[in-house]
Formats: structure tokens, C-alpha cells, sequence
């Protein structure tokens, strides 16, 4: 998509200027959702335009911080980490006048075709496998849609369509492919 060129630089034209109390993005929160809808086009899209560059500003910069923070610390949060005989989880040390929280959260992947085989054995044992692992059966979208008429009748009764949150972007004409 290429970048939105408005014809209103800097919240105005010179021959038709927006009006100097004209919200920006900083004005945003302050404003009921029916006195922001009923702006002026122009002035929506502008304001998409800039509340979208100001998210990817401060996530570019959110991640240049993290980084930052991660080249500084990491080691020395390894390092008391392992002498508090933990792989992961949250360690707590001083730096200065102020406690540096560093939590390294565990991710636990587990071997579905493994699992499958510990339900089995669990069923066949007599018990139940729900006291001991979630099961969650899922169809992904696009196979469903592959598959025969017959088939795909059998699972209707399982499955339900829910709408999505709605996205609305704001673009000049000619630029809406």
C-alpha cells in the first residue's frame, strides 16, 4: 500500500484550513466515539494515518528498548538465575537505587503423536483422560472448505461461524486495490 499523500499537510489546507481546536491523536482518548465519527472524513483519515505511524514509532522503539535492556541485563539475569538454581521464572536483583525484574517464562511444547498415545493407554486402562490432559479437536478453515459435500455435512452440526472484529481503513481513491 503507498503511503497516504492528504491533500491537508499538517491538519490544513491553506485555501480551507481545518479549525485550530481540530482534534489530534492526542485529543483521542478525551473524545466520545460519536463526536470522532462524525469528523470530517479528510480528517479521519489523517488521523488513522498518524495514530498508524505513531504505533510502528513506539513499537520500533518498544523493541529498540527491550533490546537495549536485554544487552545490559541478560547475562547478570542469567547469571542469578543460575545461582538461585533456576532455569526459568522471575529473578529480582538491584541495580542502583532501583530492583531489575527479570522474568525468563517457561514454554513447554508437547509431542502431539506421543500425547495421542498416552490418551490411548490412559482409555485403555480404564480411566479418563480428561483428569489429566486437555483434548481439543480443531479444523482449520481451509481444509474444511476442500472437502467433499458429505463429508462436510457431517461436521455442520460441530461447527459455528462467528464474525470477526471489524477492520476499517480509510484510503484516497485510486489507491484502495
Amino acid at each position: 500500500m503507498t503511503a497516504f499523500q492528504s491533500p491537508f499537510a499538517h491538519h490544513g489546507d491553506p485555501f480551507m484550513p481545518f479549525p485550530e481546536n481540530t482534534p489530534t491523536c492526542d485529543n483521542l482518548p478525551g473524545l466520545s466515539l460519536q463526536d470522532i465519527a462524525q469528523l470530517p472524513v479528510e480528517l479521519l483519515a489523517i488521523l488513522q494515518r498518524e495514530v498508524d505511524e505513531r504505533m510502528a514509532g513506539t513499537k520500533a522503539a518498544k523493541a529498540r528498548l527491550d533490546g537495549a535492556l536485554s544487552v545490559r541485563y541478560a547475562t547478570r539475569a542469567a547469571a542469578e538465575r543460575q545461582a538461585a538454581g533456576k532455569n526459568t521464572g522471575t529473578i529480582r536483583f538491584d541495580d542502583g537505587d532501583f530492583t531489575v525484574v527479570a522474568d525468563l517464562p517457561k514454554r513447554v511444547d508437547w509431542d502431539q503423536d506421543r500425547l495421542a498415545a498416552m490418551v490411548e493407554r490412559i482409555r485403555a486402562a480404564g480411566d479418563d483422560p480428561a483428569q489429566y490432559v486437555d483434548i481439543a479437536f480443531k479444523v482449520p478453515e481451509r481444509k474444511y472448505a476442500a472437502w467433499p459435500d458429505a463429508i462436510r455435512a457431517g461436521f455442520e452440526p460441530a461447527r459455528t461461524v462467528r464474525p470477526g472484529t471489524l477492520k476499517i481503513e480509510i484510503v484516497p481513491q485510486g489507491d484502495d486495490q
